[in-house]
């Protein structure tokens, strides 16, 4: 499949002033470009708000040469990173119209410690030639070493900033909607931006999904609200392990944190009210853990399990 025909990458801005973000964030940026270099970087914030996208805009306005690696894959084995970073940094680059060369670290919070120890040594090996850029969704599992050598940016969308940049990326859609000639409802259209906002990478990856039948409207949201969990509460309540493992398999559709947040809505309805900080402690535990496990289906029924044996339904 072509890159080109996925949205994000298609509509992929080029430029920080294409970017979505914050107006003094984007101010921070622009700085940069104004001067001519970047300094090492940590850029820190929720998945999907345009951490990779900034990296690789500012390298491409600077005119610099970049090369990116993957801290989930590649970028979790030493020797690789090892070969690949001093490979591409320790050479000169003889087109770039930039003073350094940049090397990317897409998702480092999911790299090894002994690997991150590794790109602290090469800021300073390669200094004089090579930047590094950090992307990451927990700047806490950065070691801080990599903290200490790296202007951190937090991408949070904090205060009257929320509505802003919905309404920016809203006018985005619409834009994009209209280019690929897809019919659309503005309401429901915003809908969808609200229902995945500050995720901007998975609100346009869900929409092109339901435009495949060539319009956007109410007929295909069927809202992830709508299914209920009374049926895999009472199989808690009876510590019924089968049924509820079931139940988990039947209704993967729904996103995890999306019936997480539905268990922690109903807590007086459904517990004890003994057990009730219990549970905001799973819920928050197993809600982290979502970002960064491979089988979300194991992550649902532990996390399931836990409610079934520490808390006490009604």
């Amino acid at each position: 499949m072509s890159e080109l025909f996925l949205w994000v990458e298609k509509y992929r801005p080029q430029t920080v002033e294409e970017c979505i973000l914050p107006e003094n964030t984007k101010k921070l940026f622009q700085g940069f470009l104004d001067k001519g270099e970047i300094p090492n970087l940590l850029l820190a914030g929720s998945a999907g708000v345009g951490k990779t996208t900034i990296a690789k805009a500012l390298c491409n306005e600077l005119g610099a040469d970049y090369y990116v690696i993957n801290g989930s894959d590649e970028g979790r084995f030493l020797d690789t990173v090892r070969n690949q970073a001093k490979t591409f940094a320790s050479t000169v680059s003889l087109t770039s119209e930039s003073r350094h060369k940049v090397i990317i670290i897409d998702e480092a919070d999911n790299t090894t410690p002994d690997v991150q120890l590794l790109l602290r040594a090469s800021i300073e090996e390669f200094q004089k030639n090579c930047r590094f850029i950090f992307t990451c969704n927990y700047k806490n599992k950065v070691i801080e070493p990599l903290h200490s050598r790296c202007s951190v940016v937090d991408f949070g969308v904090k205060g009257a900033d929320k509505k802003k940049l919905a309404e920016a990326f809203f006018h985005k859609v619409r834009v994009i909607l209209e280019m690929e000639m897809i019919k659309y409802e503005e309401k429901v259209v915003a809908e969808v931006v609200m229902k995945y906002f500050p995720d901007f990478r998975r609100t346009l990856n869900e929409l092109q999904r339901y435009a495949a039948t060539g319009k956007i409207d109410a007929g295909i949201l069927g809202s992830s609200n709508d299914f209920s969990i009374d049926k895999v509460i009472g199989f808690l309540r009876k510590k019924e392990f089968t049924n509820m493992k079931k139940w988990v398999a039947q209704n993967m559709d729904n996103e995890p944190r999306v019936i997480m947040r539905k268990i922690y809505d109903n807590l007086y309805t459904y517990l004890d009210p003994g057990s009730i900080p219990e549970c905001v402690l799973i819920i928050s535990e197993y809600q982290y853990k979502a970002a960064f496990v491979v089988d979300q289906e194991i992550n649902m029924v532990a996390f399931m399990t836990e409610l079934m044996m520490r808390c006490q339904f009604k």
